[in-house]
């Protein structure tokens, strides 16, 4: 397996654990780190090339001209990897690492001809840690129980930032850009459902609960998106709806 996993960055100098990284990379060589630098206005454009001469065989930053955001920040990385033919396994994973790069390797190693797309879950069981803030874990289970209506498939959490894919998913997941910041994970199911049809989409996916995630807080949400999600749910809904 050749990992590649996107990263997508907006102002996080102040906040992205580098030396977390640094570690996952000595201890798993093989796997490559591309960070987006979405348009960053503080020093994170400094702090990732500084980082990138420490590991240059696994590191690449991509920058973009002005704040895509997070949806196409993760679309312009993962088409970028895709250039190279290598990289048999895709993922994204969140700056602040609320999960872990180890459980996104774990979950990767997952992936096989038969499972072709796995998204971590954040349920949360006896046997893990998974520490949200009440107030945001309410609205989401809000959210989620809705988008799984507009979906018509059974899936708990479709928002958490830790997806694998392998090349065929990827190129299906990640063919234009999305039309949603912040619920492109949406856009996603609805790609590869339409694609593949409604049961070999479910035949070829899995929903695994992560082991460990932690809500970081200082999120770039703005609480106004709020009002705005439910219009970007109904715009999706309206676009990839067969």
């Amino acid at each position: 397996m050749n990992l590649c996993i996107i990263v997508p960055c907006f102002n996080e100098a102040n906040r992205i654990p580098l030396n977390d990284f640094g570690i996952f990379l000595l201890n798993f060589p093989k796997v490559s780190l591309h960070f987006v630098d979405d348009g960053s206005t503080d020093t994170t454009e400094y702090i990732l090339h500084s980082f990138q001469q420490k590991y240059p065989q696994q590191v690449k930053i991509i920058k973009t001209t002005q704040n895509l955001g997070k949806g196409n920040a993760v679309f312009w990385g993962m088409s970028k990897a895709l250039e190279n033919k290598d990289f048999d396994t895709l993922a994204f994973l969140d700056a602040d690492l609320s999960a872990s790069p180890e459980e996104c390797l774990y979950l990767a190693q997952k992936i096989n001809p038969s499972i072709q797309y796995i998204f971590g879950s954040r349920i949360k069981k006896m046997d893990n840690l998974i520490e949200r803030r009440f107030f945001r874990f309410f609205i989401g289970r809000i959210v989620a129980t809705a988008i799984s209506k507009v979906l018509n498939i059974a899936v708990y959490d479709t928002q958490c930032g830790c997806k694998i894919f392998n090349r065929t998913t990827a190129k299906v997941a990640f063919n234009t850009p999305f039309i949603s910041d912040w619920l492109f994970d949406v856009e996603i199911f609805f790609r590869l459902k339409n694609y593949f049809g409604t049961s070999d989409f479910i035949a070829m996916s899995s929903e695994i609960p992560l082991k460990k995630w932690k809500d970081r807080g200082n999120s770039k949400i703005a609480w106004t998106y709020g009002f705005k999600m439910w219009i970007d749910l109904i715009n999706i809904m309206r676009t990839y709806k067969l």
